[in-house]
């Protein structure tokens, strides 16, 4: 440790800390463009000039190692001078574009000239124009505006792992770009937004949409991917204009996927906003008491033998817990939230959740991915291996497709069942690294589960994981990484099938679809079907009751991501039209059958849920171990040879919501179309 005296307070950091760490441990702020704590330092902007006693110019904060007893003067003459001479340079070039700029409002070079700048220029000379460059659908780009930070440059390259960002020419001619013009291929470029310091980066969809001050911003949790990533909803006369993440190094850090970020106009698209019941074969418009009423004289003399439900993928824990309660009190055990057809084992959690934890990672020092591909699935995750990568020292096998762009480099292993078998069996090559590591782990993608052969194939899973050191008293190395926020919370609550019931079958007379796509030639025949949800798709159509629920930004409600972890998200702007909070709905409709649910608020709710699971009352996640060796049902030497196959085959439009966006319409058009043909049109 060194002792460092900053503007005369003392502070003790680590040895090879920054001097701009000593000042921030002191509680000085420091200005700063191109720093940013999760990037490589780049040393070049000098916005964050320091004063060191003895030393004969101002130093570079960001780039500059503290020593011990070393003095530091953040706000001398000599410091101002150097800022202010900084912030003049900067501003040589810098357009005038504040007004109409999207940034305004929440840019550092805005509060920095303010704070740290100059109050006239001396500069009369023509200010330089740079082309735009295109970066895809998502990033909107004003390359004037750029002070050549290289954040973007280093957050593609280093976080991103894709490096298609770099600068050409030198001195003043300087320009960041694409060094072939074309759209950026990662699901995270969102991210470029929010580091950019200036304007240069913008929001497409977002341009000339709203200023900051204007917005009502909220608290939430993104529903759209399995990693529960922590964000903020910012909307304006109960329309979302904009979702950005929040800072969680548990969860997610402070990055986010495009998928979450951009698909939120696909919220105002396609929206059920009102009851709709089938009269002669036809969906017409109806009254709630109408709609209560149809399910009502279809349910009321129906055994609960020959009743179901399914909920669907994007589901919060409340709206399930209330339809199980009513399930179980109109006698039916013909519940599933398995939707794809995974099986999964909910006999025990640590079958089905990623135990490790997504923090976990970077403690872990070997991996193993069986058919998965998590730069798809949860490309936020997918960042955190690249990081834990990049320290070094951190094999990883894959079995899936050969070929697969992860972002980081792995071993292949191989396409399929065959190769799992091995590996189960003890035999391959790649068993020495697993039981050499210290803290091993495997990720087995979801999608693997939905194949004939799923059963054997979570068997032989957890048999690797037990064998191969990944189980330990402190380490619990065996992950199950789902798809979507929602896919957790049902399974923590139960909603499975019970004692030989099956939700899907000719047996069942009425089917409750809660939020799920269930394939229309998979209902049965005749069967009374209600949708309850938010967006109209072929489930809707099959209906002949429809209920129209609220979105995930449209409620207060309880989601689970796929390491168990409980978070709250919270109402931003009010359903549509005539649409209400699914629990509310159920609540309503158990009246009406004469099997009132014991709640009346949402308190009580999240009271119930604490009762089905503990989980959901201690916040469900922390780092634990395994000392039960025991593993889920079946043969892992069932496994077929089948190759893995990716499930997610489109990634922009993977869920109801996306697929109503024209933003992520726009998205899948682009990335399947060749560059060479986007460059002609």
């Amino acid at each position: 440790m060194a002792k460092v005296t900053v503007d005369g307070i003392e502070v003790e950091v680590p040895n090879g800390v920054s001097v701009l760490q000593a000042c921030e441990a002191a509680g000085k702020e420091i200005p700063r463009f191109c720093y940013h704590e999760r990037l490589s330092v780049a040393g070049n902007c000098r916005m964050c000039l320091v004063e060191v006693e003895k030393a004969p110019k101002p130093i570079a904060s960001c780039a500059y190692p503290v020593a011990d007893g070393m003095k530091v003067f953040t706000d001398s003459e000599m410091v101002r001078k150097g800022r202010r001479g900084v912030m003049e340079f900067l501003l040589i070039n810098h357009p005038l574009d504040c007004p109409i700029c999207d940034q305004g409002g929440e840019c550092d070079l805005q509060d920095q000239a303010v704070a740290y700048g100059m109050d006239k220029s001396r500069y009369l000379e023509e200010k330089r124009s740079v082309k735009d460059k295109y970066m895809g659908p998502l990033i909107k780009t004003i390359m004037t505006r750029c002070i050549q930070c290289t954040r973007c440059v280093r957050f593609a390259t280093e976080v991103a792992g894709v490096p298609e960002l770099g600068a050409t020419n030198r001195g003043e001619n300087m320009e960041i770009g694409t060094y072939v013009e074309k759209a950026l291929t990662t699901e995270l470029s969102g991210n470029l937004i929010d580091i950019c310091p200036v304007g240069a980066l913008t929001s497409r969809p977002y341009a000339f949409v709203s200023r900051p001050w204007e917005l009502r911003k909220t608290d939430s949790v993104d529903v759209l991917d399995p990693v529960g990533t922590n964000i903020r909803v910012d909307a304006r006369s109960g329309e979302v204009l904009r979702i950005l993440p929040r800072t969680n190094d548990d969860v997610n850090e402070e990055w986010m996927a495009d998928r979450g970020r951009f698909s939120f106009d696909g919220l105002k698209r396609r929206r059920l906003d009102r009851p709709w019941v089938k009269v002669d074969g036809k969906l017409k418009p109806a009254t709630w008491a109408e709609a209560f009423g149809a399910i009502a004289a279809k349910l009321k003399g129906l055994s609960g033998e020959r009743i179901g439900a399914v909920v669907g993928d994007l589901t919060d824990a409340e709206a399930i817990v209330a339809l199980k309660d009513l399930m179980g009190a109109l006698g039916s055990r013909n519940l599933e939230c398995r939707i794809d057809g995974a099986a999964i084992d909910a006999s025990r959690r640590d079958y089905y959740t990623f135990n490790t934890g997504i923090a976990g990672i970077e403690e872990a020092d070997a991996l193993l991915i069986i058919g998965s591909n998590p730069r798809t699935e949860a490309p936020v995750l997918n960042a955190r291996i690249r990081k834990r990568v990049t320290a070094g020292h951190f094999p990883v096998g894959f079995i899936g497709p050969r070929g697969l762009n992860l972002t980081y480099p792995h071993d292949w292993l191989g396409e399929g069942g065959q190769t799992l078998r091995v590996l189960a069996e003890g035999g391959h090559r790649f068993n020495e690294v697993l039981r050499k590591a210290k803290r091993p782990m495997l990720i087995l993608g979801r999608g693997a589960l939905t194949r004939p052969d799923g059963v054997a194939i979570l068997a032989a899973a957890w048999k690797i994981a037990a064998e191969n050191n990944m189980l330990q008293a402190d380490w619990h190395g065996f992950n199950l990484l789902h798809h979507f926020g929602g896919q957790v919370a049902p399974l923590d609550l139960g909603f499975l099938p019970q004692q030989g019931g099956a939700a899907i079958s000719p047996a069942v007379e009425a089917l409750w679809l809660l939020g799920a796509e269930v394939d229309a030639a998979a209902i049965p025949a005749g069967a009374f079907v209600i949708y309850q949800g938010h967006h109209g798709e072929a489930a809707a159509a099959r209906a002949d009751v429809i209920l129209p629920g609220a979105a995930y930004t449209e409620k207060d409600a309880t989601w689970v991501n796929t390491e168990g972890r409980v978070q709250r998200g919270r109402l931003a702007v009010y359903p549509p039209g005539e649409a209400r909070e699914d629990w509310k709905i159920i609540r309503a409709v158990s009246e009406v059958l004469g099997k009132r649910l014991p709640y009346d608020s949402l308190d009580a709710v999240r009271a119930r849920l604490g009762q089905v699971n503990p989980a959901f009352a201690d916040g469900g996640f922390a780092p634990h171990g395994c000392t039960d060796l025991t593993g889920p049902a079946g043969d892992a030497s069932a496994v077929s040879d089948a190759p893995f196959a990716p499930v997610l085959q489109n990634y922009w439009q993977a869920d109801v919501i996306s697929r109503a966006s024209a933003t992520m319409a726009e998205c899948a058009r682009v990335y399947s179309t060749p560059q060479t043909q986007l460059a002609a049109e």
